[in-house]
């Protein structure tokens, strides 16, 4: 494929910000002579105009996306019954919405899951058109509600489904308006189905109504990648379902891979998404040189994301003062038909110092995200504080207050937004009288959704020109072309600025 340069291109960018010091002697008795090093990813991908892969027909005949819909029809749903007209003129506007070709099925959900379309019997997904839509909305429209909750069950009916499937994007829409209650006499287990499900698609989880569990979507759309949301009135699903299928039609990349290599002695300890919410990554078993791993991320639009990454390392025997290089930071794209420009491989580097306040600055993105985590345990102690009644009416308070300070240093209107519809007044730090459970749920899904700071941290500059890599590039251009480290002796891509060896130092001529 060629890589030449072309307005429409994807192009996919790359910054890591650290705060690079950390101390080379332990800082307190006991203290292990391993340090960790956080740094900051910040990876975008831009369309530059170009079609979404869905919409797109980079990939020919073949149907880029495969979407299965899950309605809650529980018994639940007719109390009242306007959660279940709503449900189903949500689901209705989504398949409206899927283009020509699209693989997609329409599931029912209560003890079990029931495939409303194309039907029981066969296990098999059906392929878009206008006859094929049509039926779907027919049988979408007479559905009813009965029986109990056990989403394990049909999360797994999605998962074979999908499993049947070759197109690049899948994608699973889940709505509920209660709590997997009935999980315990399942014969497939939440826990179990998502262990299953995971790294095969991506799922949003909605909740409806006032008995939802932010907790219960957060855990299905934290493993699944996906993410969690919720309308406050019945009629607003409709739309809410529109904007998510129309972000999902503009997908510009449906599987993007954070490759680390780190050098000889450097260990990964964490790799988790933080912007636009937490998510952990696991690395998918595939080891590259015997030490680095990588770790898949999915159905990109045009957007910047963040992940914390978490290495340690001995300063034993390492120079004091000089930036080393701990891990190399790489970024792939599996091919799927479309030409992707990638970004030249970043260091994440370490400078070993006896200098105790140097070590003591955390990155500011590093220091953003434990701001996030203490607001949402406030958001969390408060929430229980409040269950307990007038026992817990002070505790409330104050977790509040502590919740609405911390989302002013964040600088974080939607946030301060959330806490405030809480608050009894502005200012006062103290709970509103009341308050249903259900807006709990909405603050707890709030509070689980980041943002960058408002000045991103500018990328390194770049040691020498990269040429644009092809989706599916991530390793060296050829055989012939490689630097060996003086020191050391390594043998490394041409373009390497700092040695991927033993000393990590900045390679002669780099700069």
């Amino acid at each position: 494929m060629s890589v030449a340069e072309n307005a429409e291109d994807i192009a996919v960018t790359l910054a890591v910000g650290q705060q690079k010091e950390l101390p080379a002697v332990p800082t307190a008795a006991g203290q292990p002579r391993a340090r960790e090093m956080h740094a900051i990813l910040e990876i975008g991908v831009r369309s530059n105009g170009a079609p979404g892969v869905v919409t797109g027909a980079a990939r020919g005949a073949g149907s880029a996306l495969a979407e299965v819909l899950i309605i809650d029809t529980s018994r639940s749903m007719l109390h009242p019954d306007a959660k279940l007209h709503a449900a189903k003129d949500a689901t209705v506007a989504a398949l409206r919405l899927l283009p020509e070709g699209t693989a997609f099925a329409v599931l029912s959900g209560r003890f079990d899951a029931t495939l409303v379309h194309p039907g029981p019997g066969r296990e098999v997904m059906a392929v878009a058109g206008p006859a094929e839509r049509e039926a779907a909305e027919r049988a979408v429209r007479i559905l009813d509600a009965d029986g109990g909750t056990a989403i394990g069950h049909w999360l797994d009916l999605a998962r074979r489904l999908l499993s049947k499937q070759s197109a690049p994007v899948k994608h699973v829409l889940l709505l509920t308006d209660g709590r997997n209650e009935h999980d315990h006499r399942a014969a497939m287990r939440l826990d179990t189905a998502l262990e299953a499900c995971e790294g095969r698609f991506v799922c949003d989880a909605w909740g409806i109504g006032d008995d939802w569990d932010a907790d219960l979507l957060l855990s299905i759309t934290r493993r699944l990648h996906g993410r969690a949301g919720a309308v406050r009135r019945e009629s607003e699903l409709p739309a809410a379902y529109e904007e998510l299928v129309n972000g999902l039609l503009g997908t510009a990349v449906p599987e993007l891979r954070i490759r680390l290599t780190p050098t000889p002695g450097t260990v990964i300890r964490q790799v988790k998404q933080v912007v636009p919410g937490e998510q952990e990554l696991l690395a998918t078993g595939t080891e590259f040189g015997g030490r680095g791993a990588e770790y898949v991320t999915r159905a990109w639009g045009e957007e910047t994301r963040h992940f914390q990454v978490v290495l340690t390392a001995d300063p034993t025997g390492r120079e004091i003062g000089e930036d080393l290089q701990l891990a190399a930071v790489d970024v792939v794209v599996p091919d799927f038909g479309r030409t992707v420009r990638l970004p030249a491989p970043q260091p994440v580097l370490v400078r070993w110092t006896d200098n105790p306040l140097d070590a003591s600055r955390p990155h500011p993105g590093v220091r953003r995200h434990e701001l996030y985590q203490h607001a949402g345990a406030a958001v969390a102690r408060a929430y229980r504080a409040w269950l307990r009644r007038a026992e817990g009416r002070a505790e409330a308070d104050r977790e509040l207050a502590r919740a609405l300070a911390l989302a002013g240093e964040l600088g974080d209107a939607q946030l301060l937004g959330a806490l405030r519809r809480i608050e009894a007044a502005p200012g006062t730090g103290r709970v509103r009288d009341s308050l249903k459970d259900v807006d709990w749920q909405h603050l707890i899904l709030s509070s689980a959704m980041t943002t960058p700071p408002q000045q991103q941290a500018a990328p390194p500059p770049a040691a020498r020109p990269a040429a644009p890599r092809a989706a599916g590039a991530g390793g060296p251009a050829g055989a012939d072309d490689l630097v060996e480290c003086p020191d050391c002796k390594w043998l490394g891509p041409a373009d390497s600025v700092y040695c991927g060896g033993e000393c990590g130092r900045l390679l002669e001529g780099a700069v």
